[in-house]
């Protein structure tokens, strides 16, 4: 992704592992697949889609589908991962982002703060080993369905979900871009600069206010997440979660009115990403379409 602003240096011969990660993760080899419940009450099924962009970077973009059984509940987990100056720190949040919400003493009580807790605990991990993780960082926006009832969405950065509720788009997260929270920044001793067609970003390098990692800009970021609850009902009909590659180039309506039709969400998935790629957009394009009922 284009989020860091860095200065040039001597460019590297990619590795071997390298040439063959960019040869099975190009963008004429998109990363798809779908799943379903097992519950039979309450029926939640996904597709997603992840297509590398066109940026001259390797893909650093993940996503998280799973379902779980727990303490007599069911739970769909979905996130998407969207990492910059590498892949190391987004890597590492599929792998345990919601291994560590779901080990927070007080999950079942107040998810909103066990996920709060979350977020920022696995931020302090990751800063913590960043000799091992390097500099980057990652933004992500994670949802989490409980027995088919309910539905918590958090992010930081501009990865965003969208739900479809009786036809119409609501944005469920926040775009954590730097001019909104200019105040902060600087109360932190940052700064935020907008060039000439660049966009707004912290101290002339991220174009995000919140993030995972990115270790030399953490004095000015934040990793509190905004966290929301859905309760799902009959008019809830299903959630897009994406990363910007798709978001930069459509609206919240016109995704929910380009897939509302397409009753597999997979083939839901496929359709926004190539729609994305139509309308040239550069960035890792990463989507998972949950849809309910």
């Amino acid at each position: 992704m284009s989020r860091h602003s860095v200065a040039g240096g001597a460019s590297k011969r990619p590795s071997f592992f390298q040439r063959i990660k960019s040869f099975c993760f190009s963008s004429s080899s998109p990363d798809t697949g779908k799943g379903r419940s097992k519950s039979s009450s309450k029926k939640i099924s996904h597709g997603f889609q992840l297509v590398e962009g066109k940026s001259g970077h390797d893909m650093e973009d993940y996503h998280f589908a799973e379902y779980r059984k727990i303490k007599n509940h069911e739970l769909g987990l979905f996130a998407i991962f969207d990492g910059h100056l590498g892949d190391r720190v987004p890597s590492y949040l599929k792998d345990n982002l919601f291994q560590n919400i779901l080990q927070e003493p007080h999950f079942w009580e107040d998810p909103k703060i066990a996920i709060k807790n979350a977020y920022k605990s696995t931020d302090r991990f990751i800063l913590e080993n960043s000799m091992q993780m390097g500099p980057g960082g990652s933004t992500a926006v994670t949802a989490i369905v409980i027995d088919g009832k309910d539905l918590w969405v958090a992010n930081i950065g501009d990865s965003r979900a969208v739900v479809c509720e009786r036809g119409s788009a609501n944005q469920l997260t926040v775009d954590h871009e730097p001019h909104t929270e200019r105040r902060r920044i600087e109360k932190q001793g940052g700064f935020v600069t907008t060039l000439p067609g660049d966009v707004p970003r912290v101290n002339g390098q991220l174009a995000v206010a919140r993030a995972f990692g990115d270790q030399s800009l953490k004095a000015h970021l934040s990793s509190d997440p905004d966290v929301r609850h859905v309760p799902i009902d009959a008019t809830i009909e299903f959630v897009i979660l994406a990363s910007d590659g798709l978001w930069k180039v459509m609206d919240n309506q016109e995704a929910v009115d380009l897939v509302k039709h397409i009753k597999d969400p997979q083939a839901a998935a496929k359709r926004l990403t190539t729609e994305a790629l139509t309308r040239k957009s550069k960035d890792d394009i990463s989507c998972i379409v949950i849809r309910f009922g």
